[in-house]
């Protein structure tokens, strides 16, 4: 078969791997199964998950870790030769140049051709069915307009949705990948696909000022959470993703932050491992210690939450999906950050779902007839893209003035840090008001190039991911997740609505869907 890649970027350094990554954060570890993986999971979910998915992802871990060994990952060993574990579903990797490793690898494959720099913006449908994509050429400032007789969606979560920690010309200093629009879920919901779990979002504790993860300090060396007064404090909140995060808010509002990551006293082998650690995934952390003088032996690091996101691989947000990854518009399948229902996926996850996701496309391609792009289509394509071309702006705003506006409403009134990540219905109200303005406002902008168009479409993306995400946070109402979706109305959890919050956007309204859960270990296609 012939695969056709689409970047955004460049495969050798995009997306959230670009930077590198310290440690595969799934991986069944000698003495564990990967039912382990999926009921630890499920636990950290509070139960809102796909068991069928979490499985047939928990099972593919070890084999695509061995893969990428073969292609010449660095994982650290023990003396014995086994890998170096960080916990039981942890190991430790070199792994500045996992994504030159994996772009070397693609370009080996004769039957696979790569288009860097094409941002895609849609999909093409005939007949309720995916018959291929359309993006912007960056570099050439063309529309390239794709038929495929299938279609993965691999684009990753939503970023930049609330305002961060450090705004204006600091806003890229945040924990995920800025480039990271929430793309999929735009495009599916525009398409007419159901997505699922939005509300469960991801809020990353992370080191103060670098926004650099945790994990590597609390599993590297067994740092435990304190506060300013050195105390010992999460035993008194849970131990989930969430509540660890969770834990902070509460001490910080009680008056006994600031909180860290208690290092002091570690070895000098300690921290000078931390320092290499870091220089494979946040080298700014690194670089912090080196400047400041605050280094991890002498004093503990301090950690705050970062904004919300949505992203499906730590959390179950995205598209719904079967067990081969199908979505529920024939011919379109997803993997990864995008894919919904299989939280804690991370990297070997992800990987894992790519397969899966390729064997579902390639089994659908074999019996697809292959579609004709019609002239009526191209043209439309061209006239949604010559809107944004022509004439002059109608109103005074930017691409950067509107976003900005739609980061602080978020922030406010959607449970964003200023709120400490609460919300209410009232606010929710207040949110989407705003949104809907700022949507309707977007409509006038004016682009004079590709890279003017793409701002655009970004944005466009960003509020109708925000749309959805308001909708499904007003639908859940309850706190499963402390902090992830803390509405302040329902501050328990519910037995109501331990189900699906699944959603679809049809007649320009976002409509929500209860489902069941699915217990068992069901592989059935969901769709």
């Amino acid at each position: 078969m012939e695969v056709l890649l689409a970047d955004k970027a460049n495969i050798r350094r995009s997306g959230c791997l670009a930077a590198g990554v310290n440690a595969l954060n799934a991986y069944i570890t000698p003495g564990h199964t990967p039912k382990d993986y999926a009921d630890y999971a499920k636990e950290d979910a509070a139960g809102i998950v796909r068991e069928d998915l979490l499985l047939t992802m928990s099972e593919g871990l070890n084999e695509v870790t061995a893969k990428l060994e073969k292609l010449g990952l660095v994982i650290q060993k023990n003396p014995d030769g086994s890998y170096a574990a960080r916990g039981w579903r942890n190991i430790k990797i070199n792994g500045e140049n996992i994504k030159p490793l994996m772009a070397a690898a693609v370009a080996q494959q004769p039957h696979v051709r790569v288009l860097n720099h094409l941002n895609m913006v849609d999909y093409i449908v005939d007949e309720g069915r995916v018959t291929g994509a359309w993006g912007l050429d960056l570099h050439r400032e063309e529309i390239v307009i794709i038929a495929a007789r299938a279609v993965i969606c691999a684009t990753g979560g939503a970023a930049g949705l609330y305002q961060p920690n450090h705004p204006g010309t600091s806003r890229h200093k945040m924990w995920y990948s800025p480039f990271n629009t929430g793309a999929g879920y735009a495009m599916g919901l525009r398409a007419g696909a159901e997505m699922t779990t939005l509300e469960m979002r991801f809020i990353a504790l992370r080191c103060k000022g670098t926004i650099a993860p945790t994990g590597t300090i609390a599993q590297g060396v067994g740092a435990p959470q304190v506060n300013a007064r050195g105390e010992k404090y999460q035993d008194k909140y849970g131990n989930t993703t969430a509540e660890r995060l969770w834990a902070v808010v509460q001490e910080n509002k009680a008056g006994r932050g600031p909180c860290y990551l208690g290092t002091k006293g570690i070895t000098p082998e300690q921290e000078a491992a931390l320092e290499r650690a870091y220089l494979n995934m946040a080298p700014a952390q690194t670089l912090f210690w080196r400047e400041s003088g605050l280094n991890p032996r002498d004093y503990d690091v301090e950690i705050e939450g970062s904004e919300p996101y949505v992203v499906g691989g730590h959390t179950a947000s995205g598209y719904w999906i079967g067990a081969d990854r199908a979505t529920t518009l024939p011919g379109l399948f997803a993997a990864g950050d995008v894919a919904g229902g299989c939280p804690q996926k991370y990297v070997t996850g992800s990987f894992v779902e790519g397969k899966l996701a390729a064997h579902g496309a390639a089994a659908f391609a074999r019996q697809a007839v292959a579609a004709e792009l019609q002239d009526e289509v191209k043209e439309k394509i061209v006239k949604q893209v010559g809107q944004f071309l022509e004439g002059t702006s109608a109103n005074n705003y930017t691409v950067e003035s509107l976003e900005e506006a739609m980061q602080q409403a978020m922030d406010e009134y959607a449970g964003g840090i200023r709120t400490h990540y609460g919300y209410s219905a009232s606010s929710l109200k207040i949110a989407r008001k705003h949104i809907e303005r700022l949507t309707r406002l977007s409509e006038n902008l004016r682009a004079s190039d590709a890279y003017g168009l793409l701002k655009i479409f970004e944005l466009r993306e960003r509020l109708l991911v925000c749309r959805a995400l308001i909708a499904h946070l007003a639908a859940r109402q309850e706190t499963r997740w402390h902090a992830f979706g803390e509405h302040l109305d329902f501050p328990e959890r519910r037995e109501e609505f331990k189900v699906f919050i699944n959603s679809r956007l049809e007649d320009g309204d976002i409509s929500i869907i209860r489902r069941p859960l699915q217990e068992g270990e069901n592989k059935e296609a969901a769709v």
